[in-house]
């Protein structure tokens, strides 16, 4: 796939909110990876984001910057309708990248995103940070460890009132909202317990005043190993105390069960025997919470990435990968919209 080898020199693109996050990860598995440049339509975003790291470059032009830069690889930090375009400079450049979630705003860019960089014969990941929350990575080790046979029901829930809209404001525009946004996130999650989803039934709601999408919506999924899920994810819920940012929920299987609770702590029922585990994520330097499990999972993930990279394989949460996420997110739309179930598209 890559014939680089590290120390690699990374490009990061987009120094909006989220982008803290990324950099505070990539300045913590320094000397592997080396920040070169980072890029922003805003030169006083650039300039700050490189100032706060001690990266020696920053531009608000991503062709120059990849043309006069040439890193290993660039790591896109921006909204869904930007990834496409970027995506393909990245190609034509021969450059790898890995990519926020949403891939694409839609299922056509998507595609097109995913074609682009497997033409180009270049590696591609989604930050698809949930997949490595610690709590769930060990509640999925659990599950393909055969603790609980075979899976049979799932239910993932990220139900929150957090106020995600003082950083990132642009989302109270969006039209394809809640489910686009964060129940990607879950539907990732349940693909990773229950397997591929072959039926998709879903509900939304709106509830805040003023927001041009959703911001609640209920999916049921029925699985090709006969497992069903059921996947909430919202904004506006009203529970005290807040959960945020923990994805709560349970596992059942043949032969026991597994409960993902508040506080990272799984309770674990298997072959007849029980006991409690708590998943914490480990601290950081630049941690803090409610935000510790995420800052830790945007670690874990591009730490995948970088391990990708040294061993030449596809990451687990690649463009082709997550693209039977995304065929998720569209037909739990479709059904919204018609009030039937539907069934995932496919790619290529």
């Amino acid at each position: 796939m890559t014939d680089r080898r590290p120390p690699y020199r990374m490009a990061l693109i987009g120094c909006g909110f989220f982008a803290e996050k990324h950099l505070q990860a990539w300045a913590h598995l320094a000397p592997r990876v080396a920040i070169a440049a980072v890029c922003d339509l805003d030169p006083a975003k650039a300039r700050g984001a490189a100032q706060r790291f001690g990266v020696p470059r920053h531009d608000t032009d991503v062709e120059t910057m990849l043309r006069e830069v040439r890193p290993d690889f660039v790591d896109i930090v921006t909204t869904a309708p930007s990834h496409l375009p970027l995506v393909q400079a990245c190609a034509r450049a021969g450059i790898p990248a890995i990519v926020q979630k949403p891939l694409a705003p839609d299922w056509q860019d998507a595609c097109a995103l995913v074609a682009a960089m497997e033409a180009a014969g270049l590696p591609l990941m989604v930050h698809e940070n949930f997949r490595f929350h610690s709590t769930l990575r060990r509640a999925l080790a659990l599950v393909r460890s055969g603790a609980i046979g075979r899976p049979t029901f799932g239910r993932f829930s990220f139900r929150t009132g957090f106020d995600i809209y003082a950083g990132q404001p642009y989302l109270a525009t969006v039209e394809r909202f809640v489910i686009l946004d964060l129940g990607i996130h879950v539907l990732d999650v349940a693909r990773a317990f229950l397997g591929e989803a072959e039926e998709v039934f879903c509900r939304t709601q709106s509830i805040r005043p003023g927001i041009a999408g959703e911001d609640m919506a209920t999916i049921l999924t029925g699985h090709a190993g006969g497992a069903t899920g059921v996947v909430e994810a919202t904004y506006a819920s009203r529970q005290q105390p807040d959960p945020f940012p923990q994805v709560l929920g349970i596992v059942e299987g043949t032969d026991g069960a597994i409960r993902i609770e508040e506080g990272y702590r799984l309770r674990v029922a298997s072959g007849g025997r029980s006991w409690d585990e708590t998943a914490a994520p480990a601290p950081l330097p630049w941690g803090e919470e409610p935000w510790l499990i995420v800052q830790e999972s945007v670690l874990a993930t591009q730490t995948h990435w970088l391990d990708c990279l040294d061993a030449g394989r596809a990451p687990d949460t690649s463009g082709r990968d997550n693209l039977r996420t995304f065929a998720l997110v569209e037909a739990a739309y479709q059904s919204a919209a018609t009030g039937v179930p539907a069934r995932p598209m496919q790619f290529g």
